[in-house]
Parts: C-alpha cells; structure tokens; sequence
C-alpha cells in the first residue's frame, strides 16, 4: 500500500520488523512533495521510532489472523490466555499487550492477534463494564452537566466520571481512550 494510507492501529512491516502504527501526520511544505511522518511501536522490543516516509514509497501491511480466546490468569509477567476451539494455552508479556493489561479480568473473551502463528497482542472488546472502588461523594446540587470528577475502577485505572456516579456503581469504559461512556 501507499505510505499515504497508513493509519493509527495499523500494524505495517519496517526494516523487517513488525511495528504498530502511533500516530500519523501528513507533511507537504510549500510546493515539494508530500510525506508521510509516522511514529510506530515496534512489537519485538517495544521500542518507538519515528521515520518520514515519502508520499511515493509503498509499506507492506502485515497479515495478521486473529483467534477468539478467553484471559485465564496473570503470573509475573506472563498473562495466559486459552482458545476457546482447541483449549490450547498460549502467554503474553505485558509489554505484548500494552495498555490491554488495565482490561484484563478472568474469563475475558479477547481475539489474540497472531503473526506467523505467534501471538503479538490483543484487540479488547470497544467497552468493558467495570466498578467504581473510589470517588468524591456527589457535591450538593450537581448536575451531570455540572462536570466531571476523578475515580478509582476495580482494575485500577483512573477515569473522569459525572457528579452522580457513586462508589460501587458499575460504569461502562470505552477501552480505545479510556474514557467513562455510560452507568451500566
């Protein structure tokens, strides 16, 4: 494909290595040619890098394959997953799965991205419905248009939520910004 049509999530193959996409910017200054300024992840090592590419060059996109399997437990920093089809058991680090680990409760179906049969990470359903462990109590009079305010979920993550939200209220996370969406 172009390098004009890469995308952020988008997993391409660089110098041989398979990065994910960070985030893209199309440069043109002034009448010379375009590119392409990409930040990318590598997936081997979780190093960031950065290159320009110009709106000519091409990028191989990497064929990934995913497979349905369900979170079973974390030990260290392995995090074990099981295919729901074969009942085979497969590991990933945390640097694997990324911002995925805050998500990750026992018995999760999550489809485990794979590269060559390996496992490279995990594509999280788009909200997860978790539980309010601590916030500010409700200030008198206010309204959900009134503003947000910190909490605490039961996964350990910290989100903006209304006035009206309350400890022990279950809430719906949108797990692409980890952001509050609604009260479950």
């Amino acid at each position: 494909m172009q390098a004009t049509q890469i995308r952020v999530g988008m997993i391409i193959l660089y110098d041989g290595e398979l990065c994910q996409v960070l985030g893209t910017d199309h440069i043109t200054q002034g009448n010379k040619r375009g590119k392409m300024q990409v930040d990318m992840r590598r997936l081997r090592d979780g190093i960031k890098l950065e290159y320009r590419f110009r709106s000519e060059d091409s990028v191989e996109r990497a064929v990934l394959e995913e497979k349905e399997m369900e979170y079973l437990f974390q030990d260290g920093d392995g995090y074990h997953f099981m295919d729901t089809e074969t009942y085979e058991q497969t590991q990933l680090s945390k640097q694997e799965l990324g911002n995925a680990v805050h998500y990750l409760k026992a018995n999760t179906k999550v489809k485990v991205k794979l590269y060559d049969e390996k496992p490279i990470g995990v594509e999280l359903p788009n909200m997860m419905e978790l539980t309010v462990t601590d916030t500010e109590p409700m200030m008198k009079g206010a309204t959900a248009a009134r503003g947000y305010k910190p909490a605490t979920l039961d996964n350990g993550l910290a989100v903006k939520v209304p006035q009206f939200i309350q400890v022990g209220d279950k809430i719906r996370v949108d797990t692409t910004t980890n952001e509050y969406s609604e009260r479950a």
